[in-house]
């Protein structure tokens, strides 16, 4: 989970933090002994969704039910009960329910490439958008990555020698793209004081090695420079707007301040 650091902060700062699953994640790759016998990845990953949860302090986890639609390109992306091709007001109007039960200030969402093109991530961001106009929730940021901050991270590994240019992809020509420019991100949380939740929630994670393998191999250092950062775009504000938390312009009543999160 990426964005754990700005919902450890959450949870930190008072604010009631609820995250929402739109699907299981059942078509991920499974890692050679991970499951026990009779174990199905549904299974595992729902545990580690409550694992990760605690290690965060989220308040409540809501499950949408959708079939997890694959990569983008499988032919999971077609079938009838994946996410991908979920009917968007159909679905809004659940989120808008756990939002309006949570009487919300702030979703996150996707951004509007779902960060790297997972159609699950992408219909997230739809998804959540329309959920939060039929729900009227004023704070709708879009989760991100900087693609200048990817940019400057592998500038240094090469200029220290700890990556071997040759050994990197060739983005020349391809769609495959994470982030957007610093010019469009809004908001920047430094997450530094949450590290440690940070990487103990991606690391109960544990069958999305894939995807979170390579950060949590990093030595400490490495590790804040690349994650002590995460990045949002802030719907509807004006150009140049720039601010440093999820909730900023949020007051905090007796009993507000909640946040909806939807995941894949």
């Amino acid at each position: 989970m990426m964005q754990s650091g700005s919902l450890s902060k959450a949870v930190d700062d008072g604010h009631r933090v609820v995250l929402v699953y739109a699907t299981g994640g059942e078509l991920g790759e499974v890692p050679d002994g991970l499951l026990a016998p009779g174990e199905s990845l549904l299974d595992r990953r729902a545990l580690e969704a409550r694992r990760s949860a605690e290690v965060i302090g989220v308040h409540r986890l809501v499950w949408l039910g959708y079939g997890d639609s694959g990569m983008a390109g499988t032919p999971a992306n077609d079938h009838p009960r994946s996410f991908a091709r979920a009917d968007v007001d159909e679905a809004a109007a659940r989120v808008a329910a756990v939002l309006r039960e949570e009487a919300a200030d702030v979703i996150t969402i996707y951004d509007a490439r779902g960060t790297y093109g997972h159609p699950d991530h992408v219909q997230v961001h739809r998804v959540g958008a329309r959920a939060a106009e039929l729900a009227g929730t004023p704070h709708v940021l879009e989760a991100t990555w900087s693609s200048d901050h990817i940019r400057r991270l592998i500038e240094q590994a090469v200029e220290s020698a700890a990556v071997d240019p040759a050994e990197l992809p060739n983005a020349e020509g391809s769609d495959f793209v994470v982030g957007v420019p610093d010019a469009v991100i809004t908001t920047r949380v430094d997450v530094t004081p949450w590290l440690e939740r940070k990487r103990a929630s991606m690391a109960a994670h544990a069958s999305q090695v894939g995807d979170t393998g390579t950060f949590l191999s990093m030595p400490p250092e490495a590790f804040a420079a690349a994650m002590g950062r995460e990045f949002y775009i802030r719907r509807g504000v004006p150009a140049g707007h720039r601010d440093d938390d999820v909730f900023a312009g949020v007051r905090l009543p007796a009993q507000a301040g909640q946040a909806a999160t939807p995941d894949q």
